[in-house]
């Protein structure tokens, strides 16, 4: 049986492969000992980001603005992995690189939405600390709880909006070069290249879409720390300097490790090899995630009373309920 067919919708004739071929990496050796490392920061990140949100969802001390956009971060590291690992795991560990056209666009999807998520979320939280470093007299009136649910619900809205029309523009391409995709999952760039029929709105959507996911978010953040830098020295002494720098080291760090890899991957483009681009975007997917409650959470001073506090409930509990 041929893996191409070719329904009619709209009166267009759009050929669809029954399949999807999922390449992973060219001519590298034991390639299953990277899977099984992306596989234990999986574990690694499911504990985590778990850990985090029951931590805040049960200390109410926690429920601030701040702490909102911190768990919706987790709910959207702990999605983002959750799409992308376990699939990927199947298809080159259980070596199931084949993957039907409908799974194909519904794994690209979830994929890029919960990424996308991830981005908007690490740029709610630069609002968050521009707006307490600047405006600190104000912030309890600018940011308040009920705000920061109106811009994280908006934040998982506009995603899945912008998500949605790429994969439908995806999904009016035919599909008649080649069913092999040269990626690590169903990548909305490589599948776009097996496009032969007149795929411009594909093409708008394919440039636009890291534009608007992507690099408005990074100039944002790049202007949120332009002004925290100028509010910086405006403050006289030197410790209240520092406490204030404190506050953003955890947020440049988590910046810096989801951006970077991301940004270099994207600004090369085709000029990228493949197994360099795989490395990069497996990395900037898997590792972020796992390295969230880390720097993020554990780091923080208030984060890590809540544990403690958390500690001596539970352990007041053991023993008055073995007296």
């Amino acid at each position: 049986m041929s893996p191409l067919n070719s329904p009619s919708l709209f009166n267009v004739t759009i050929v669809r492969p029954e399949f999807f071929f999922i390449s992973g990496f060219a001519g590298i050796p034991h390639t299953k000992y990277y899977y099984v490392f992306l596989c234990l920061c999986f574990a690694l990140t499911l504990l985590g980001n778990t850990f985090i949100m029951f931590v805040i969802y049960t200390d109410h001390s926690l429920h601030t603005p701040k702490y909102i956009v911190v768990f919706n971060l987790a709910v959207s590291d702990l999605c983002g992995s959750t799409a992308l690992v376990p699939q990927m795991i199947d298809t080159f560990l259980f070596k199931s690189q084949l993957i039907s056209y409908k799974a194909c666009l519904t794994n690209m999807f979830f994929v890029f939405w919960f990424g996308c998520v991830q981005s908007l979320t690490l740029t709610a939280l630069s609002y968050d600390r521009c707006v307490a470093i600047c405006l600190p007299l104000r912030y309890n009136e600018i940011v308040t709880s009920k705000s920061m649910l109106v811009i994280t619900a908006i934040l998982w809205i506009f995603a899945g909006t912008a998500t949605l029309i790429a994969v439908i523009f995806i999904s009016r391409i035919s599909f008649c070069k080649s069913i092999v995709v040269n990626s690590y999952f169903c990548d909305q760039g490589p599948m776009h290249l097996l496009a032969c029929n007149d795929n411009t709105p594909s093409a708008v959507i394919h440039w636009t879409h890291p534009v608007i996911i992507l690099w408005l978010p990074v100039l944002f953040i790049t202007g949120t720390y332009i002004s925290i830098a100028r509010a910086l020295f405006k403050i006289a002494e030197a410790s209240e300097r520092l406490k204030a720098m404190k506050t953003c080291t955890s947020h440049l760090i988590l910046v810096s490790v989801f951006y970077l890899p991301i940004c270099i991957t994207y600004a090369m483009g085709s000029a990228i090899q493949l197994n360099a681009r795989i490395v990069n975007m497996s990395l900037t997917t898997v590792l972020p995630p796992m390295l969230n409650p880390i720097i993020y959470s554990l780091k923080t001073e208030e984060f890590t009373e809540s544990i403690k506090k958390l500690y001596r409930r539970n352990k007041i509990h053991i023993v008055v309920r073995n007296k």
